[in-house]
């Protein structure tokens, strides 16, 4: 046990200990202790080869930003970037990546690499071979709808004033996109991606009223899968969706009201979004839907239109910890058939975390006001309002 407690306080000294860097620093010992753009002290590659930098700077892209090929020349310490993906959003991740690295003196797109150059970096560097990649797992093209109250995510909040399900609520998900393939360049310079997703939403009510239970009553659970299909080309991006849900009262809950019947509001579904990067701060979507195959025994007219927007401001570095933050704007509209087309309406204001500007996974710390109608099983057609403190992480 006292090995086990030393190495503990030794692994904790070490990281959040700064680490030394030795005096006399070659173009190999770069590779060894060195993993992220800006771990890298400006001192020690002023003077390494532009051979060296384009094969460092070209390990750094490949590690983060796998999925694109993205190709790498560097001449008098000015780095061209060749094969950038067409999605708006994710070059200019790809682009401050570059520029933030120590050493870099400008950073351009290229158009595409000559065959003389392509046949000289065969001899260091692996030339892409394939058209595609399985398994991508940095990126999506088509990314969430952060206020989309159904957007699957792990995430956990507490919720006060719901109308229907209680005024002390905690509200939690699960879920991730499993993306299977990726291919690229298919139309226009942009990619194509088919991806499974699934996922769990539950609530439970805190302090039931009655409680016969004797503790937290879990009211709730739906559960997702669907097989997305997603596109992104320059600002612009797609998703093709065939998904089911279903839905389950909790066991405490229905001890607690034996009077209530449960019903099924299971179905399955189709719907296609459309999502516009209008600036690099700046994104709006639309996206229009039908359900079918619907339980009778929870009738729902199929049609319905979502739509919304996002915007991020005050972005900032934090060296120390190599991450990026910023504010975030959301708002997310549903508009129903089977709800006669009322409002429907949810809002986020809050902060994010990532690790790759504007790209990847990450913490979000937001408050969340809800106005129109309940999204808990057999309650979605009971009008109802709420605000909600939430963590999430995901895309």
């Amino acid at each position: 046990m006292k090995y086990f407690i030393s190495f503990i306080l030794l692994s904790c000294a070490l990281f959040a200990g700064k680490q030394p860097i030795p005096d006399a620093v070659t173009d190999q010992d770069i590779a060894v202790f060195l993993s992220r753009a800006d771990h890298i002290p400006e001192d020690s590659v002023n003077d390494v080869t532009d051979l060296y930098f384009e094969g460092y700077i070209q390990a750094l892209i490949d590690m983060h930003y796998h999925e694109f090929r993205v190709v790498v020349i560097v001449k008098e310490h000015a780095v061209y970037l060749a094969n950038l993906p067409k999605n708006a959003l994710t070059k200019s991740s790809i682009l401050s990546f570059v520029a933030d690295i120590p050493g870099v003196k400008a950073v351009h797109e290229a158009e595409k690499v000559s065959k003389k150059e392509e046949k000289f970096r065969e001899k260091y560097v692996d030339w892409p071979k394939m058209k595609g990649i399985w398994f991508p797992q940095t990126t999506q093209l088509f990314l969430p709808l952060v206020a989309n109250p159904r957007q699957v995510t792990n995430s956990i909040g507490y919720r006060q004033g719901d109308k229907v399900i209680g005024d002390h609520v905690i509200p939690i998900s699960l879920g991730d996109d499993f993306p299977l393939y990726r291919w690229l360049d298919v139309f226009w310079g942009g990619d194509l991606q088919i991806s499974i997703e699934s996922g769990i939403w539950s609530i439970f009510d805190m302090d039931p009223h009655p409680d016969l239970n004797g503790g937290p009553a879990l009211v709730n659970t739906d559960f997702y899968v669907a097989i997305p299909i997603t596109a992104a080309v320059n600002a612009w991006s797609f998703r093709f969706r065939v998904y089911h849900i279903s839905s389950h009262l909790g066991d405490e809950f229905m001890v607690n009201r034996p009077d209530v019947v449960r019903k099924n509001p299971s179905f399955e579904a189709i719907d296609f979004f459309v999502s516009y990067q209008a600036l690099s701060s700046l994104r709006l979507y639309l996206g229009s839907g039908g359900l079918f195959d619907t339980d009778p025994s929870f009738p729902q007219k199929p049609f319905y239109l979502e739509y919304g927007g996002e915007y991020r401001f005050g972005g900032v570095k934090f060296l120390h910890q190599r991450l990026f933050g910023a504010f975030f704007l959301a708002a997310h509209f549903r508009t129903y058939e089977y709800l006669n087309y009322d409002f429907d309406g949810t809002f986020l204001g809050g902060y994010e975390f990532s690790q790759l500007k504007g790209v990847g996974r990450k913490l979000r710390m937001f408050i969340e006001y809800h106005k129109g109608f309940s999204l808990e099983g057999q309650f979605m057609k009971d009008r109802t309002s709420y605000l909600a403190y939430r963590f999430s992480y995901g895309f």
